[in-house]
């Protein structure tokens, strides 16, 4: 009873140091602070993620989806929830020691015999582009709807904003519904239904890995909910995905579950204390970086910048240009002497995106 307390009570809230990279007036807080985003947009955009043969044969020699899954879940949608509504500061040295986690990730594709690199411009485009347009496709699905033109024209504007966090180049991103879904036409081929992509997905799909074990009263409860987040994230993803994935793809549960999550969506977009009490459950660490933007709480400096200027008051280098010696040597101890990888940037990462067991 008294961990349903915590869940239950307002986090104190401190004041952010300044907007970050968009703010009130963006298209990207009004699209990422509806409560679709953070559970089926995410949901989406990281079970599609796993068709990319580089990203699934780096998930899968961690093997850190299946042993520590909350967790995993919890640091990455705090990075980008930091990348979203966080402060400049923060959220740029977070972008620094990324680059250097990623460095970790190097080898050969066991399917495919290539080298994957997570820092590779192209692999960071896959992730970037499939988050953005995940998020966005639950909003209109299960939210409020589909945005105006001109509103989804500042949307990938913004999207190309926050590239300028990644090592893809933010020239890269489309700026247009059809130029993603080009994009999307484009990686079809290359995307693979492989066993280590569908036994990942399949797992991914199960919204309860990335929940706490829950007090027995509570558990049949949730149970019908994560049932119902695994069938609406189904239901975002194209057949021919599906397909691919050995995914089910009827068509009628596509269409009943649209009605109770809108109609559940809606309910909880009216209470920032809800929805703050739906984070915490989901990912505790999120929590503190979102509250001041639901609970519309003016930072110390009511201004927002981009990240190319931060990077350089703050003193980081360009992501694709950021610690090439450390990437090096990686690729070096994996790629020719065999050997595992350092830690570097994972210990840094902690006071940052939470603890990694």
């Amino acid at each position: 009873m008294g961990a349903i307390r915590d869940w239950l009570s307002l986090p104190v809230v401190e004041p952010a140091e300044d907007y970050g990279f968009f703010g009130p007036d963006s298209i990207t807080w009004r699209v990422w602070s509806y409560p679709t985003s953070l559970t089926i947009g995410f949901q989406r955009a990281v079970v599609i993620e796993e068709l990319d043969p580089a990203l699934i044969a780096a998930v899968d020699k961690t093997q850190a989806i299946y042993t520590r899954p909350r967790t995993r879940y919890d640091r990455t949608l705090r990075y980008f929830a930091m990348v979203m509504f966080g402060d400049s500061r923060s959220t740029t040295k977070a972008a620094d020691v990324l680059v250097k986690i990623h460095s970790k990730a190097v080898g050969i594709d066991p399917v495919t015999g290539l080298v994957y690199d997570a820092n590779d411009p192209h692999s960071q485009l896959w992730i970037h582009l499939t988050a953005w347009h995940s998020i966005l496709l639950a909003y209109e699905k299960y939210g409020p709807g589909r945005l105006s033109p001109e509103e989804e024209a500042r949307y990938w504007d913004e999207c190309a904003r926050a590239a300028e966090l990644q090592t893809c180049h933010p020239d890269d991103i489309p700026r247009t519904r059809e130029g993603v879904r080009a994009y999307f036409d484009d990686m079809r081929p290359q995307l693979l239904g492989s066993d280590i992509a569908k036994k990942a997905m399949r797992h991914l799909l199960r919204a309860d890995v990335m929940l706490p074990p829950m007090p027995w009263p509570l558990r049949p409860f949730f149970y019908v909910v994560t049932a119902f987040l695994r069938r609406g994230t189904l239901a975002t993803m194209p057949r021919w995905m599906r397909q691919t994935a050995g995914l089910p793809t009827g068509r009628l549960l596509d269409l009943l579950v649209v009605p109770p999550l809108s109609a559940a969506y809606t309910l909880v977009s009216f209470s920032a204390r809800l929805e703050l009490i739906l984070l915490r459950l989901i990912s505790p660490t999120t929590v503190d970086v979102a509250a001041p933007v639901l609970l519309g709480i003016a930072p110390q400096h009511p201004v927002t910048t981009t990240p190319r200027q931060a990077q350089e008051r703050f003193g980081y280098a360009v992501p694709r240009q950021a610690h090439l010696e450390l990437r090096q040597r990686q690729r070096d101890r994996v790629l020719n002497a065999g050997e595992q990888p350092s830690d570097e940037g994972i210990i840094e990462s902690r006071p940052i995106l939470g603890e990694t067991a």
